[in-house]
């Protein structure tokens, strides 16, 4: 198993074979009037603790829906054979995955997480369910604000789940614009901040009752406590779309996509 770790493009990063991050970091919470909140400093530790069992909480919790909505993902970025695409934030590797098959042995996938623990288990992954163009894959640890790649150097872009958890959105989508070709896609999936009040009543219902309580049986409450306010906090999807074209892409489209519990943006640069 390989994963890079690379430094921000200014100036060109050379890899180094070791974590940035030796110690064990204790999470911290606080509550707001919104609920549980974790502190941004925090979010690695969250993610990287979560690992060991996210895509089992995934299956379960969206009745292997997340599968189709991720294939949807792929579909929109446009992605295809021969093709150099980045997925950021890539988590366990899903939509990397999914990536890799579409741009073949010919293509490249740069998958980028903050999360080392997230990447080991991507790793993992790649090595049970060995496809022949997974060898197209690269496991980078890197930063979202300040990707380490050049300008205009990637054919699509994905994002599965993980701007919402970004510090910094329009540094993100900044950095999304900078690295992709012109007329290229970025497609991203994330949980939909619905504008209806049914929609949202019952997205707040379900973590309090169903997604909290299963994850409690992993000694994970609080971690996943922390996604009802990380949604509250999020873009509605005609916010996302206007912060897109404020950072300069010439088209935007938001999808509300699983009855409107989850939402997809299209971005054409």
């Amino acid at each position: 198993m390989a994963i890079t770790i690379i430094r921000p493009f200014r100036p060109p990063p050379v890899p180094f074979p070791r974590c940035r991050c030796s110690s064990p970091v204790s999470l911290r919470f606080s509550r707001s009037g919104r609920g549980i909140r974790c502190s941004a400093t925090d979010r690695q530790e969250l993610f990287s603790r979560i690992a060991p069992v996210y895509d089992n909480l995934n299956d379960v919790l969206s009745l292997g829906l997340h599968r189709t909505w991720k294939r949807m993902c792929v579909s929109w970025s446009g992605a295809k054979r021969g093709d150099r695409v980045l997925d950021l934030c890539c988590g366990s590797g899903d939509l990397a995955f999914l990536l890799s098959q579409k741009v073949g042995l010919d293509g490249e996938v740069k998958a980028v997480d903050f999360s080392r623990m997230q990447l080991k288990a991507a790793a993992t992954k790649q090595e049970m369910y060995w496809k022949s163009c997974y060898k197209n894959i690269t496991w980078i640890e890197g930063d979202a604000l300040s990707l380490a790649f050049e300008d205009c150097c990637f054919d699509a872009i994905t994002v599965g789940y993980g701007m919402r958890n970004v510090a910094d959105k329009p540094r993100a989508l900044q950095e999304i614009y900078r690295v992709l070709k012109p007329g290229s896609r970025a497609s991203i999936l994330d949980f939909n901040k619905s504008k209806s009040q049914l929609v949202t009543s019952f997205q707040n219902w379900s973590i309090d009752n169903i997604v909290v309580p299963f994850a409690s049986t992993y000694g994970l409450s609080e971690e996943y406590r922390y996604l009802k306010s990380s949604i509250a906090e999020f873009l509605t999807g005609d916010e996302f779309v206007n912060l897109a074209k404020e950072v300069g892409f010439s088209s935007a489209k938001h999808y509300e996509i699983g009855g409107g519990l989850m939402g997809n943006l299209v971005i054409i640069r």
